[in-house]
């Protein structure tokens, strides 16, 4: 049975993830943000060549070893980790499971912040 919450506390549980990442990592994120989505669009889980219903999260934008450039001037818009809650929720039957899956989806996709691809991440799961 999936474990649902409030979306207030589903990021405010974001927020503790977040915080809970080590300085020597979120010192580089600059322009980027993380959004909650219940679920993603079918171009993104296209995107991805994933399932709409099975995306848990995502990374848009310029991973981190590919930044620089003229000036170093930050692209206007942001990079973004988006989290879909109902597919987190979906497979997590407690709250510690959702705070753990959280916590391992964030992190993922923070991997591809910084220039990691699937195959590099799965030798840290």
């Amino acid at each position: 049975m999936p474990f649902r919450t409030s979306r207030e506390h589903f990021e405010e549980l974001v927020n503790q993830a977040l915080e809970s990442l080590p300085e020597e990592y979120t010192q580089y994120f600059t322009n980027i943000t993380v959004i909650v989505e219940d679920y993603p669009s079918s171009e993104e889980a296209g995107r991805v060549g994933v399932r709409r219903d099975e995306l848990l999260g995502l990374f848009t934008g310029v991973p981190f070893p590919h930044k620089g450039g003229f000036f170093d001037i930050a692209p206007p818009l942001p990079d973004s980790i988006l989290l879909f809650r109902k597919n987190i929720e979906s497979i997590c039957s407690s709250e510690r499971q959702l705070v753990e899956e959280i916590r391992k989806t964030l992190v993922h996709e923070v991997g591809h912040y910084f220039g990691l691809s699937e195959r590099d991440l799965r030798k840290y799961e």
